[in-house]
């Protein structure tokens, strides 16, 4: 009954904090320290007789490599040089002296880099220097059985000091003492020896207590750096979940951050859609009558690729003509001969007669024109019979679709080629909901690439219950094809809350839960879930799971989520 009323009073003296250190993130880091402020992120980490030091923009995680580290040190000021590797290395060589049982150094760094300027008070843990050896044989006066009987018991307190050793004993011996007493049923004298065991344990521990030696900075002890395990600096999973990539492993994936700011944005839908040619500036290069293709002037049909101007001639149709068609033509070009021959010759004769005024001028005048009407209707009706239809484009552009093949028939009607201004390319959308014409939209791609749409108009026909909706592309429009499918996210009135992310940000884990990763230490990262809806093409709104103001890993957030 008495022990363990003893035991606890130990244990608490045993556990006073004298200042100690947190504990470090995991035994498999090497010391280190940080500090941040609203501008800068900073980390210094020792290796052997250097400091090594890390400066990064505090919001966006991006390096800082062009700064002024002036460090006040237990030697004085110093100034920290630039490495190649980004980072700062400022000479420590009092790192090698330093007080027993110290683990711990206070610096100040101020920070100047372009017009920022910021003070970074910084402690850096250091690994645990060895205190002084105490001498052989070195002890107290009296340490016999009581001093062996504490250490036999596990009492740490009696092996660092004697009079605690014999108050344990004694407590031990007058515990014993009470629990015969109470078995006899004498409970009288089990509280005085109860009294008198607690007396006797806060005395004893008062007097090792003020006894004890707590690291006096006189107590000097040298200290030899050892070189850091290359194996402490890896990127690693810890136990609570979190994952500690150290700054240089942050560089090496080039981790980005951002701040998450809280507003309100509009419900975003997404339609199915498909990009489709300006219908301004593309055509189809079709034949009027059916006939035989036949290549133009310059010898070949355009490839599919190759750029066309408008008027420019891409292949010729000649028309077929029927057996009957040609012996009805032979039969009208015989009498439109004779026709002309008869014209012919009365025209020589009025010419012969006109100078002795036997025929009028108008009489000659008469029979030229109806031999010129004659000859024309022979000279159309060869050229109906031998001319082909010639087919040029309608605008420039390049040829998108060709289906030309020399001496291919073609039907009155069928397209021969189809020409599109790749500059110029819209995408239409089937939507389940009206959509305003101030609509916001955007076209994502199967790659992931985004396109900005302006909203250029919807029909009022009924597609399976869908409007079809039509967007330009504003923008690069390199690597599409006609006919392409994309996803096209537009926004209705319908207004939400939300922080608006990168979706790069957002990674989906195994069990198909949406994390995103918040930068909660300067190289500590915590996988939070989250609830997202689409926004744009290029991002999404984080509803909940994270607070604004929250460091938000948007770029490599998919590398952080593969460390174990």
């Amino acid at each position: 009954m008495a022990l363990p009323f003893l035991a606890t009073l130990a244990l608490a003296h045993e556990g006073h904090d004298h200042g100690a250190p947190p504990p470090p993130v995991s035994k498999t880091v090497a010391p280190r320290g940080e500090a941040a402020s609203a501008a800068f992120e900073l980390v210094a980490i020792p290796r052997g007789d250097v400091l090594v030091l890390y400066l990064d923009c505090f919001a966006t995680g991006e390096p800082v490599t062009d700064a002024v580290l002036a460090v006040e040190t237990p030697a004085g000021p110093a100034t920290a040089e630039a490495a190649p590797d980004g980072s700062y290395r400022l000479a420590a060589p009092w790192l090698a002296t330093r007080a027993a049982g110290e683990n711990h150094l206070d610096l100040v760094v101020t920070v100047t880099a372009g017009s920022e300027a910021d003070v970074l008070p910084l402690t850096v843990a250091l690994p645990t220097a060895p205190g002084p050896a105490a001498p052989a044989g070195a002890g107290h006066d009296g340490e016999g059985w009581p001093h062996r009987l504490a250490e036999g018991l596990g009492g740490r307190l009696a092996a660092r000091d004697p009079g605690a050793g014999l108050a344990a004993a004694g407590g031990f011996a007058l515990g014993l003492a009470a629990m015969g007493l109470m078995r006899a049923g004498r409970r009288a004298p089990v509280l005085a020896i109860l009294v008198l065991a607690a007396t006797l344990v806060l005395g004893a521990t008062a007097f090792a207590h003020e006894g004890a030696d707590h690291g006096h900075p006189e107590t000097r002890a040298a200290f030899v750096p050892q070189p850091t395990d290359p194996a402490a600096d890896l990127a690693q999973r810890l136990a609570d979940g979190a994952v500690f990539v150290p700054k240089p492993t942050q560089r090496l994936l080039s981790l980005r951050t951002q701040l998450a700011v809280e507003g309100g944005y509009r419900r975003t839908v997404s339609l199915p859609g498909r990009v489709i040619p300006d219908p301004n500036a593309s055509g189809v290069v079709q034949s009027s009558v059916g006939g035989r293709l036949a290549p133009p002037p310059s010898g070949t049909f355009p490839r599919l690729g190759s750029p066309v101007r408008p008027g420019e001639v891409l292949a010729l149709v000649t028309p077929p003509v029927q057996r009957v068609d040609l012996s009805d033509m032979r039969q009208r070009q015989g009498e439109l001969d004779q026709q002309i021959a008869i014209v012919q010759r009365r025209v020589d004769r009025y010419r012969k007669l006109s100078p002795g005024g036997a025929v009028s001028q108008v009489q000659l005048d008469e029979a030229q024109d109806e031999l010129n009407g004659l000859t024309d209707r022979r000279t159309a009706l060869d050229r109906i019979r031998q001319e082909p239809e010639v087919l040029t484009a309608p605008v420039g552009g390049v040829i998108a679709e060709a289906a030309a093949v020399a001496g291919q028939m073609a039907a009155s009607g069928q397209m021969v080629f189809q020409i599109v201004d790749p500059r110029k390319l819209w995408v239409e959308a089937l939507s389940f909901d009206a959509l305003t014409p101030a609509s916001d939209a955007t076209a994502r791609l199967p790659d992931g690439r985004s396109l900005p749409l302006a909203y250029q108009g919807a029909g009022l026909a009924d597609r399976n219950q869908a409007i079809p909706v039509q967007f330009a592309i504003r923008g690069g429009t390199d690597g599409l094809r006609i006919g392409q499918f994309v996803t096209v996210l537009a926004a209705t009135d319908a207004e939400r809350r939300g922080l608006a992310l990168p979706r790069a940000s957002v990674v989906r884990t195994a069990n198909g839960q949406d994390v995103v990763y918040a930068h909660i230490a300067a190289e500590r990262y915590e996988a939070r879930p989250v609830r997202v809806a689409p926004l744009d093409g290029a991002r999404v709104l984080v509803e909940a799971g994270v607070s604004p103001g929250t460091r938000v890993v948007v770029q490599g957030a998919e590398l952080l989520d593969q460390v174990r």
